[in-house]
């Protein structure tokens, strides 16, 4: 692989701006410093720039506490969540694994690992989703019972879910499909509201609450193991 597009795809400069780090002696190759952006280098090659490691990897994965008021598309007329993390994430072609409503809340998986996200976002692979809710009158036993059985919704009928109740009003519920308004859906048809909705697991992913909305990291490799042995 080139050097410079070795470090473009590390996220942390453009094609162009690798190219000028590099004729400035600034990158580091296995300890020995590299000025030409052509030269051919190993995916397991010990890289600096400015003394600190550079990472490559085929696929990044960042957990992005999405807050309300945010589309989970890479494209809208308002604000997208690719608004909020480094704009590298888009040159290097990363998207919102899955759908979060615009005023929804909590985890969001942004990536660019396109086969993990078809697997992890399949229907017949039934990958858990967990939320915590607030609901605008008391769920009634018989309203959950219903909902973990599976819902008619018209279109098409829910699967059986769990809902754990914390409060009258407030609990979290598990599901393992991700259809458009589904949770909000569910409510309504045991003439009920969500309030507040927060996603706080994704599969194998929790929620990192030290991340205040908008706030995002990257995945630690514990986590990215666990999302790439789902299903496989």
């Amino acid at each position: 692989m080139r050097l410079d597009k070795y470090l473009s795809e590390s996220g942390i400069f453009s094609r162009s701006e690798a190219g000028k780090a590099i004729r400035s002696g600034r990158i580091l190759v296995d300890g020995a410093p590299v000025k030409d952006p052509s030269k051919h280098i190993a995916e397991t090659a010990q890289v600096l720039c400015d003394g600190k490691p550079v990472i490559w990897s085929k696929y990044q994965y960042i957990m992005l506490h999405k807050p309300a008021g945010y589309v989970s598309a890479t494209e809208d007329k308002g604000r997208t969540v690719m608004d909020l993390v480094p704009p590298a994430c888009v040159r290097l072609g990363m998207f919102p694994c899955g759908r979060l409503d615009i005023d929804t809340t909590g985890l969001l998986l942004i990536t660019n690992d396109g086969p993990g996200a078809h697997n992890w976002l399949s229907p017949k692979h039934h990958v858990a989703k967990t939320y915590r809710f607030t609901c605008a009158l008391p769920l009634s036993e018989e309203a959950r019972l219903r909902m973990e059985a599976g819902l008619e919704l018209g279109d098409f009928t829910s699967q059986p879910s769990q809902v754990e109740l914390n409060a009258p009003t407030e609990g979290e519920i598990t599901i393992v499909e991700g259809k458009f308004h589904q949770i909000k859906r569910m409510f309504a048809a045991v003439d009920n509201e969500i309030t507040s909705l927060q996603r706080i697991r994704f599969g194998p992913l929790k929620l990192d609450e030290s991340l205040e909305p908008g706030q995002w990291r990257y995945l630690t490799d514990e986590e990215i193991h666990a999302l790439q042995t789902v299903h496989s």
